[in-house]
This record gives structure tokens, C-alpha cells and sequence, in this order.
């Protein structure tokens, strides 16, 4: 994989030249200080990728030649986590870290634990924070999918508008839960399949309260353990989306 990897969003699907935005432009030359002559991949957030070279490297306006293009498929499932706020900075390193694992979408809930609340302006700060957050991930790592970072939503209106999904998780500390093993068992045998869109909600420091799992269970959301100790709310999203994914990819 080269060194240096940008966004960008061509006007044609089989670009010959790429010019960046100068944001794009700017992280390219000044901050990873790429020259004329060097390797870029170019990525749209939607699997597309082109290999270029660098023809000019101005610092608010690069150029790409595109020297072949290359399109990666998606995964054969989608994940989407539900994250209730954390306090601090935390939900800027879930939102790396999911699109690290290859979260599809990523939806901000308050619950009624959560002690963090944006109102308009705010919230729409954080999401451009959290894209950015996602853009630099997906640079480091590689990933050509960018996910889709929803507004900021109530967890009870989440948990009633959530449909179209083949399984829906909630972590859980309460009595009852089950493994996620169990439950993709269970699933694959009524199913004769594995899960492709799955849902995945975490809580926030002190977990979800009863009457939220209650509505959880009664929308269909199953219960599940992350194992006997008690995780921080962004340990558990890491925890919670790695092993969900190595259970899909291996099913």
C-alpha cells in the first residue's frame, strides 16, 4: 500500500487528471510533504481507488495524473453500531477505530445515561469532527469505505425506527444476556445463512437502564454479553465490533 493516500471526489467515474481540494491538497504536500514524481492513491469513500502520480504538488490545488484505476467489493455484510455518547473524547477514537473494522454506519445516540448533549450548532461541529475523524482512519488504514456518520438521535426513537436489519444486538450487563456466538448459531440455523446487516448498540458509562433494554427487547434487539467485566463504552464498541466481524467474515 503507498504512503500516501487521499479523498477526493472526481467529476468523472474514469478520471485522467485529479485536482484535491485544498484541504486535501494541504495534508498531502505540507503535512506528509509528497513531491512531483510520487505515488497516490486517490479514494472516493465508495470503493473506487486510482493509482496516480503526482504531476504538481501546489499546496491548495495538487494534481494526480491517474495511472490506472482499481475497485474493491464491499464486504459480504454490513454493520451498524449505535453508539450512545461517551464523556470526552472518546467517541472520536470509536469512530476511527469502527472504521478501522469496517463499520458501514455509525449512528450517535443520547440514552438516558448519556451525559453529553449537543444542541443544533454543536452537533453539527461534532459530525464534521467524526467525518474527519473517519477520513483520517480510513486514510491510515486503508479501508476505500468511508461510513455513513448519522446526526446525532434519541436512543428510544433509534431502537423504535430500526428496521431492515437481519439481526439487532444490544451489549448488555443485565441478567440474561447471551453470547454472540449463541445468537449467530441460533440465527444461522432458522436462517440457513449468516446475518448480512447487522445492528449493533452500545451504551454509555453506566450501560443502558432497564426500561431502555426493555424497549430494545420488545423492538426485536437481542441482549448480549461481552464477557464478565465491565468495559469502558469505548472498549466495548472496539470489543463488540471486532468479534462481530471476525464471526462474519469466518460464517
Amino acid at each position: 500500500m503507498s504512503d500516501f493516500r487521499v479523498f477526493c471526489a472526481p467529476d468523472s467515474a474514469e478520471p485522467q487528471e485529479i485536482t484535491l481540494s485544498a484541504d486535501e491538497s494541504h495534508h498531502l504536500v505540507s503535512v506528509n510533504r509528497a513531491r512531483a514524481g510520487d505515488t497516490v492513491v486517490a479514494f472516493n469513500g465508495r470503493g473506487s481507488e486510482w493509482v496516480c502520480e503526482l504531476v504538481s504538488d501546489r499546496k491548495n490545488a495538487a494534481v494526480l495524473k491517474v495511472r490506472f484505476p482499481q475497485k474493491t467489493k464491499p464486504l459480504p455484510y454490513e454493520i451498524t453500531l449505535g453508539q450512545a455518547l461517551p464523556k470526552g473524547p472518546s467517541m472520536d477514537a470509536i469512530v476511527r477505530k469502527a472504521t478501522e473494522i469496517g463499520a458501514t454506519r455509525i449512528v450517535p445516540l443520547e440514552s438516558e445515561r448519556t451525559q453529553v448533549h449537543f444542541d443544533g450548532d454543536r452537533s453539527d461541529k461534532k459530525l464534521e469532527k467524526w467525518q474527519v475523524a473517519a477520513l483520517e482512519a480510513a486514510k491510515q488504514c486503508g479501508n476505500p469505505f468511508l461510513p455513513e456518520i448519522a446526526p446525532v438521535q434519541k436512543a428510544d426513537a433509534f431502537i423504535e425506527s430500526a428496521r431492515d436489519f437481519d439481526l439487532k444486538l444490544i451489549a448488555s450487563l443485565h441478567p440474561g444476556a447471551k453470547s454472540l456466538k449463541t445468537v449467530l448459531s441460533n440465527f444461522r440455523a432458522a436462517q440457513n445463512r449468516a446475518p448480512k446487516k447487522v445492528l449493533w448498540m452500545i451504551g454509555p458509562e453506566g450501560d443502558f437502564t432497564p426500561a431502555e433494554m426493555s424497549h430494545a427487547a420488545s423492538a426485536g434487539f437481542e441482549p448480549i454479553t461481552l464477557g464478565p467485566l465491565v468495559l469502558r463504552c469505548e472498549t466495548a464498541a472496539v470489543y463488540a465490533l471486532s468479534v462481530l466481524s471476525y464471526e462474519l467474515q469466518n460464517g
